[in-house]
């Protein structure tokens, strides 16, 4: 039996997330084509006959400019030190620039194994990829370079196998059911900031956070779920775009969350919606706090 932690990383809009949720066959990471929408470590535990993969998707390392992203970079960069071996996740549709230049000189010095995974193949021409891996295997010494689709599920088989064969022999440490360390009301906010990114434009996704206020579960057949969450913008000119003309917005926003949570939970859902402007909540400990986005630790 096998056991340990992998840990996901590179740049925002990696598609280190969508990956998530491919290895572990559920949705536990909330997927969109903004960058910077994974904010704090997740944990999903993939277990099967030979072996139990813990795997941690981090933020995408980017260079911060608020308080909130320099504790999201710190969240990721914390887990390089952590685990047992190291997933660079690249996006192989783009050209390279510094931030992936950034990246490879981190793993190079970085304690665990590192596994270079080109993410969205499935957007390049096939004979792109040979010159590609053969760039990469020149700027530095990977355990192995892997090409995938998480989007299609294209080669993540060979992925897992690669994964595999580089853990230590090991107990499981979590139940054979376990798939995730994300409480039920973090994941519900998290599917409503998936449905608010995915109806708004320009700085909202960066400028907006979700808080659950209130998480009650009633039984019955099917059982009662009541979620009272907060939508907090920064200005107040932000607040009738999130709401739309007559609560358009805010409606479709709600029913799309809603929908998917009551799938989720396998149990009817009442949404509760508002909306809140916090100034500069990007900046306050306290918000950050409550968002999941601790202090970094001294020494790390």
């Amino acid at each position: 039996m096998k056991f340990g932690y992998v840990s996901l990383i590179g740049r925002p809009n990696a598609g280190k997330s969508t990956l998530l949720n491919r290895l572990v066959g559920a949705k536990i990471a909330i997927v969109s084509d903004k960058p910077q929408t994974t904010r704090t470590r997740i944990l999903g535990v993939r277990t099967s006959p030979e072996a139990q993969v813990v795997y941690v998707d981090t933020p995408g390392i980017h260079r911060p400019l608020h308080r909130m992203n320099v504790r999201m970079v710190d969240a990721a960069l914390e887990t390089i030190r952590e685990v047992d071996l190291l997933g660079l996740v690249v996006d192989a549709s783009e050209p390279r620039g510094s931030g992936d230049r950034f990246l490879l000189d981190l793993v190079k010095h970085a304690p665990p194994p590192v596994c270079l995974v080109l993410n969205k193949i499935d957007r390049i021409r096939k004979s792109r990829l040979l010159p590609l891996i053969e760039a990469y295997a020149k700027e530095a010494s990977f355990a192995e370079i892997v090409p995938i689709s998480a989007a299609t599920g294209e080669n993540v088989d060979r992925l897992e196998r690669v994964i595999l064969e580089r853990l230590p022999e090991g107990e499981p440490l979590y139940p054979a059911g376990y798939l995730t360390d994300q409480p039920e009301r973090v994941l519900a906010a998290e599917i409503v900031r998936e449905k608010l990114l995915a109806s708004t434009r320009a700085e909202l996704p960066f400028a907006t956070a979700v808080l659950v206020d209130r998480f009650e579960e009633t039984p019955g057949e099917p059982p009662l779920v009541r979620i009272y969450a907060t939508i907090v913008v920064e200005r107040e000119s932000q607040k009738p775009i999130v709401i739309g003309h007559g609560g358009e917005m805010i409606k479709r926003i709600g029913t799309a969350a809603r929908e998917e949570l009551e799938r989720l939970f396998g149990a009817r859902v009442f949404l509760d919606l508002r909306v809140r402007v916090r100034e500069a909540w990007r900046e306050d400990d306290r918000t950050l706090a409550e968002l999941g986005l601790e202090r970094p630790r001294k020494g790390a």
